[in-house]
């Protein structure tokens, strides 16, 4: 039985994302713009900025069924057990009442070993939502953080009501932890838990593999509104072997700078890596263990040598320093800016009993306590960095 009220989406209804491109299907928000993609033809940044971490449907309804209508791309790698679907979180009025997933749609088929890609087609998918209370509520529906999403249609029971928020805006960079790598569903990656525990508006730019100090992201970042910006730096760095100590140090004064140029008093959050065994002293590149792939088993290693730091490689502890060294030089002028060590959020005991399952990122419990750590840290109202009124 068809619902009386079908809505095209649009862009009033979609909050969380830079960008919204309109394909043959529907539309696809994106978490890079146009310009900022162009200057970086690389295709692991290219699918993390399509994939909708921290983006969602807002609205009002009094609508008691809900069913939206989306084209997903599923990702499949070879010699690798099938990934889970991605799941959609239903919440209303702030509080989580039902999940969701589809099994269809596009197929990206993915082989690492080789380094080749190719998509096969698919169909839109529906997914139903029934049963929700009556009377006018706020819903949200959270798109999956690791599935690119194109957005068709909202069918309803009753109209539905775009609507803004009041609420004060988080702008966040970082990688694959920022952006929910293990997390069991979008609601449930660290900062997702964190502004939902805050009340804040989240904007999540956390973008798998490439947290790098990229001059486009701190130029995006300057030119979007912000209450408070955070960024999560280090972990790509070293895992990539991307650059050393000598040109790190600068790219990060400068990735700063240009955020000052838009937000010269907005409170900055510098934080470091949390805890990583494989990188803590030994630097990258970091791999894929091969020989865990021909088991069907993802882990990575890292493949520097300890000795290469005082080469100026890069490890976390030494990026730890640094960075905790360029927040104390810049405070003079700066006293909006501050450090969180990530080891605060999850340290080496934490490895002892919740440890890395893939040697690099958190695990879906992992996830939500660094959320509810960071939170208790940084947006609480004893929060030593004054953001608990936020």
């Amino acid at each position: 039985m068809s619902l009386p009220f079908q809505t095209a989406i649009s862009a009033d209804l979609i909050h969380g994302a830079v960008e919204i491109d309109t394909t043959p299907a529907g539309l696809l928000p994106y978490r890079l713009p146009t310009w900022a993609r162009a200057q970086c033809p690389d295709g692991q940044l290219a699918m993390a900025a399509s994939q909708p971490s921290g983006v969602r449907l807002a609205f009002q309804t009094e609508a008691r069924t809900l069913e939206l209508l989306t084209l997903p791309t599923k990702r499949a790698y070879s010699g690798l057990p099938p990934r889970p679907d991605g799941v959609y979180d239903l919440h209303i009025d702030g509080r989580l009442v039902q999940q969701a997933h589809t099994t269809g749609g596009k197929l990206l088929k993915i082989d690492m070993a080789r380094g080749s890609t190719a998509i096969e087609p698919g169909e839109p998918q529906m997914l139903r939502f029934s049963d929700l209370p009556a009377g006018l509520k706020t819903v949200e529906i959270w798109l999956p953080h690791d599935e690119t999403t194109e957005l068709i249609a909202l069918h309803a029971d009753a109209a539905i009501h775009a609507i803004t928020t009041n609420r004060r805006r988080w702008l966040h960079h970082g990688s694959s932890i920022s952006q929910g790598s293990n997390a069991a569903s979008p609601s449930g990656t660290w900062p997702a838990v964190a502004a939902g525990l805050a009340g804040l508006d989240l904007l999540n730019l956390g973008y798998s593999g490439n947290a790098l100090l990229d001059p486009f992201v701190a130029r995006t970042m300057r030119d979007l509104p912000a209450d408070v910006i955070s960024l999560k730096l280090g972990i790509n760095l070293v895992n990539t072997d991307l650059m050393r100590l000598r040109a790190f140090v600068p790219a990060v004064h400068g990735f700063l700078d240009t955020l000052r140029d838009g937000h010269p008093t907005t409170p900055l959050l510098l934080v470091s890596p949390i805890y990583c065994p494989i990188h803590e002293d030994t630097p990258g590149p970091c791999l894929f263990d091969l020989p865990a792939l021909r088991e069907g088993r993802l882990l990575f290693r890292a493949a520097g040598t300890p000795a290469e730091a005082k080469q100026g490689k890069l490890t976390l502890r030494i990026i730890r320093e640094q960075l905790q060294d360029i927040v104390s030089a810049r405070q003079t002028t700066d006293p909006h800016l501050h450090y969180l060590d990530g080891t605060a959020l999850y340290a080496a005991s934490d490895n002892a009993r919740l440890p890395l399952p893939d040697e690099l990122h958190p695990d879906a419990a992992t996830q939500r306590l660094i959320g509810e750590r960071f939170h208790q840290q940084v947006f609480s109202a004893d929060s030593p960095y004054g953001l608990g009124k936020l």
